[in-house]
């Protein structure tokens, strides 16, 4: 190695190469290459003058010779010098009057500032490390480039020159002089020092100084410099990550590319369970349970490939010392030329904030389940359907299996028990509702089944006590209801590990059990849970409890309205009738609908169809009142609409109360059979329909099929519902072919929320039109089109077919004058025709009665008498006359010659009565064959 110089900058004094210099051979020497080193000379190098110019002194000293002065203020030109950045003039070489003849010509100082970092560098271009060769007295022999960057000196000013003249500080000259006789002595020394910078400020350095022999054994001391701010900074930053990642309560982790873990904090691996040093060289899933290093590794793996950082992902922990749920958070490496170097993440225990949140949300949704559940069950009034409600709304939000089990006198709406509970109380299971369907579950939750228990089991004392209890783990299955439940082994067979049994009270009488499961991995139930399934059940107890009351209340409801309809429907002569009875579904209170068929004279037929305004107990109360009105005034022989008015007339009477008016409508047909005529009247009611048969079908018969045919709506007068009034009542008078089918119905049948009145009476036409194979058939027919959203009203369907009276029954009619000579030819006429019937037995009775009646007739008529006899099961008597005005019966005196033949009517007749006929009237009397002439009672 070259010994230093005089004191020269030149390389050639120091025995350095020249810039230029080439190896022998012609082989140019190696130039320092290093793309930061060329880059930092070439910044440094921006103010050399160009070429052909003479280089500028140092600042300071004088100018050479035949060098003009650039002025001080002049500004610099494209590739002149740049200003000083310190905002001070550059100062020359310590101690040195002139430039040296190889210094540079540029006079600003270098534009590198030392925090500055190179894009794309490495931590060398934060931490930058000048080496510095000195000679034993301290003189500059290499002065590296890394040293030009960090203080702007350049080597050929420097090397040759003491490095003491770059100290100002007299006492740091000192200590520099001893470290380098330390360092020739001890071989090496580190400390700190100042040395000035080219602008003359003072770069405070941490230097480190080792003893270098060259291989003639001339001893060298190498300096390493190190900014001791950039330094301090970097001992901070260590310090600071030190600190965050082995005091923070954040676990941390490090993960290269193939996300094998590098470093791992403390906390992290408290949290996995496993030392640090067993986490170094493995992947998460090496580390931790299956389960959960799936997940986490899912999440590596997208932040690796793709960069996207994934932020605060809650997931549960591994089943390790530290159970409960973390927020990961994960982003990728890469170091300041871009290459990813791998991963790092932060791992939170957020248990508490989960379970606060959970239990936040908990809350939320149990809220919400109350309100949806009452409004399921607000509108239900059937206990099965309340019960399926509440199973169905506990899973799978709250539980896996329910169960819910209640006393059998709720079911069928039965009052409650006034005494305790015990094992002969009857439990029905009416809801049930599982996550799944197995045979298992099936034993466990049968619907319908009936639940038996000991009393000192679970549900026993839950009956009897009305406090819930809440079992998990082994504690209390096999007590739950009876050893040896079959229910209890299903149970452990689904995996039930945590159980409540919750009762349902009402009125403060337990009515019933909820019991809710849940199983496998699911959490078992907690004091809140048990809270909220209280709440659940006594909510869902007080709507049980309304549908028992309604229970009750309809079928009270239902019994009445049975007991006051007809029991047993007669089969008058010449008709042939059906009928069907439905009560409305079991959302509606029963309602006052009704039909009746009731016989009257001369084997004629009544066929009534009404329905009162409302529902409930008073509903079918006043139909029964109105229903027997109907038949008293029906067996008065009355006209139709004569029935009516007088049945309006009693509506005061006949209402649910002394605050509410009867609301009723009503049809009301008469059929005679001998004449085959149809007189009908309504009173608001559905219009009646009538199905003619063609005229090449077969003569109708009890029993037969119905041929089908053309069906029509009676057009009849309206007419007010009963009880409204203003309108009179008015009827209409048809004949009826031989088995025609006359309908009777209540709004229920036809009535729908969305259609017409007449698309429900077009919809029955078109089915009676139909041919069937009885009259039955016909009726399920009908019924079977009732239309799935018609209001959930009663519905009454009367069907008759209308045909001849008996075959058999012999008639026999004569048309006599209003003169005196009427009566005796009546008596001869009557004489002969019951001898030829051979009821001779009846002649005496019959003749007399007939000759009072027609004597009255004669009497105060003034047209034709008819008379008319009909054997059947009974002998019919009619004597008609044009006078309306039906007779009176008196009490004659014993010297009063007349007055006594209605009374003789009264005596001797089986059954008597009167009837509107047209505009006259027809008196009739009845005779039983066996009577033999004598009047009952006598």
């Amino acid at each position: 190695m070259a010994k230093p110089g005089d004191g020269g900058g030149e390389r050639e004094a120091s025995g350095l190469p020249a810039h230029g210099a080439r190896r022998p051979g012609g082989a140019p020497l190696p130039a320092r290459t290093a793309a930061g080193r060329a880059a930092a000379r070439a910044r440094l190098r921006r103010g050399r003058p160009g070429p052909g110019e003479r280089p500028a002194a140092l600042p300071g000293s004088a100018p050479t010779a035949g060098a003009a002065p650039r002025p001080p203020t002049e500004p610099p030109g494209p590739g002149g010098g740049v200003a000083p950045a310190r905002g001070r003039p550059a100062r020359a070489f310590p101690g040195t009057p002139e430039a040296h003849p190889g210094a540079r010509s540029d006079t600003g100082p270098t534009t590198l500032h030392p925090s500055r970092r190179t894009e794309g560098g490495s931590l060398l271009d934060v931490v930058r490390v000048a080496i510095v060769i000195l000679d034993t007295s301290g003189r500059v022999v290499l002065w590296s480039p890394a040293a030009e960057e960090m203080l702007g000196w350049p080597s050929e000013v420097l090397v040759g020159r003491a490095v003491d003249e770059l100290i100002p500080d007299p006492a740091q000259v000192q200590r520099t002089r001893s470290a380098l006789q330390e360092t020739l002595r001890r071989g090496s020394w580190n400390g700190f020092t100042e040395i000035a910078d080219r602008d003359g400020l003072p770069v405070e350095v941490e230097a480190r100084l080792s003893l270098l022999v060259d291989g003639d054994g001339a001893p060298y001391v190498q300096a390493a410099l190190t900014e001791a701010a950039a330094l301090r900074a970097v001992e901070r930053d260590l310090a600071v990550r030190d600190a965050l990642f082995e005091q923070s309560p954040l676990g941390i982790a490090v993960l290269d590319t193939e996300l094998r873990y590098t470093a791992v904090n403390r906390t992290l691996a408290e949290m996995n369970g496993l030392p640090a040093e067993e986490h170094i060289g493995r992947t998460t899933g090496e580390t931790l349970p299956e389960r959960s290093a799936d997940e986490i590794t899912a999440v590596q793996r997208q932040v690796l490939a793709t960069g996207e950082p994934v932020i605060d992902v809650t997931l549960a922990s591994p089943s390790t010392a530290r159970s409960g749920y973390r927020s990961i958070s994960y982003s990728r490496m890469t170091d300041r030329s871009g290459r990813v170097l791998g991963i790092s993440g932060t791992v939170m225990d957020v248990t508490e904030r989960y379970r606060a949140v959970a239990k936040v949300e908990g809350a939320r949704r149990r809220l919400s389940l109350l309100n949806e559940f009452g409004s399921r069950v607000g509108d239900l009034l059937d206990a099965s359907m309340i019960a399926q409600e509440l199973a169905g709304a506990v899973v799978p939000r709250l539980a896996d299996y329910a169960g819910v089990i209640l006393l059998q006198a709720v079911a069928h709406g039965d009052d409650l028990p006034r005494h305790g509970h015990d094992r002969r109380t009857s439990l029905l299971q009416l809801g049930v509702a599982a996550v799944q369907h197995s045979p298992a579950v099936e034993t466990m939750l049968r619907h319908g089944a009936r639940i038996t228990y000991e009393e000192d089991s679970v549900y026993g004392r839950v009956l009897r006590s009305g406090v819930p209890e809440m079992l998990s783990g082994g504690n209390g299955p096999e007590e739950l209801s009876f050893p040896g439940d079959p229910k209890v082994e299903a149970a452990r067979e689904l995996g039930v590990h945590s159980r409540l049994v919750v009762p349902l009270r009402a009125r403060g009488i337990v009515i019933g059990l909820l019991v809710v499961s849940r199983a496998g991995y699911r959490e078992g139930f907690d004091r809140d849970d048990l809270a909220f399934t209280v709440e659940l059940a006594d909510r869902a107890g007080s709507s049980l409890d309304n549908a028992r009351l309604y229970a009750r209340e309809r079928t009270a409801a239902l019994t009445l309205q049975r007991t006051l309809l007809p029991q047993q429907v007669p089969q008058p002569p010449g008709v042939e009738v059906a009928y069907r009875y439905v009560p409305g579904s079991s959302g509606t209170e029963v309602g006052g609908d009704w039909f009746d068929v009731i016989p009257l004279p001369g084997e004629r037929t009544a066929l009534v169809v009404g329905d009162v305004m409302g529902h409930g107990l008073r509903a079918a109360a006043t139909m029964g009142r109105l229903r027997t009105a109907v038949r008293v005034l029906a067996a008065l022989d009355l006209a139709p609409e004569v029935v009516l008015r007088h049945v309006h007339e009693l509506a005061d009477d006949l209402a649910q109360g002394p605050d509410e008016a009867l609301l009723a409508t009503c049809v009301y047909a008469v059929f005679d059979p001998a004449r085959r005529s149809l007189t009908v009247t309504k009173a608001g009611h559905i219009p009646p329909v009538l199905v003619v048969p063609g005229a090449d079908a077969e003569p109708a018969r009890s029993g037969g099929p119905l041929p089908g045919g053309a069906g029509r709506v009676l057009d009849l007068p309206s007419g007010a519902p009963l009880g409204v009034g203003g309108v009179p009542f008015e009827s209409i008078e048809m004949r009826i072919p031989d088995g025609s089918l006359l309908a009777l119905c209540t709004d229920g049948l036809v009535e729908s929320r969305d259609k017409d009145l007449d698309v429900g009476l077009g919809r029955l036409i078109s089915v009676l039109e139909q041919p069937y194979a009885s009259i039955q058939q016909a009726c399920e027919a009908v019924l079977g089109t009732m239309e799935q959203g018609r209001e959930p009203d009663d519905v009454a369907l009367l069907l008759a077919r209308l045909g001849q009276g008996r075959a058999d029954a012999p008639t026999a009619g004569w048309t006599l004058p209003a003169e005196p000579t009427a009566v005796s030819r009546a008596r001869r006429l009557v004489r002969g025709t019951l001898a030829d019937w051979g009821t001779e037995e009846l002649t005496d009775t019959a003749e007399l009665l007939v000759s009072e009646l027609v004597t009255n007739a004669v009497r105060y008529a003034s047209a034709p008498i008819g008379v008319r006899l009909t054997l059947g099961d009974l002998l019919l008597v009619e004597i008609s006359d044009p006078l309306p005005d039906p007779p009176r019966e008196r009490h004659a005196g014993a010297g009063d010659e007349g007055g006594r033949g209605l009374e003789l009517v009264r005596r001797l007749a089986l059954r008597w009565g009167t009837r509107a006929e047209g505009l006259g009237k027809v008196v009739w009397f009845e005779l039983s064959p066996g009577a033999d002439g004598a009047a009952p009672g006598e």
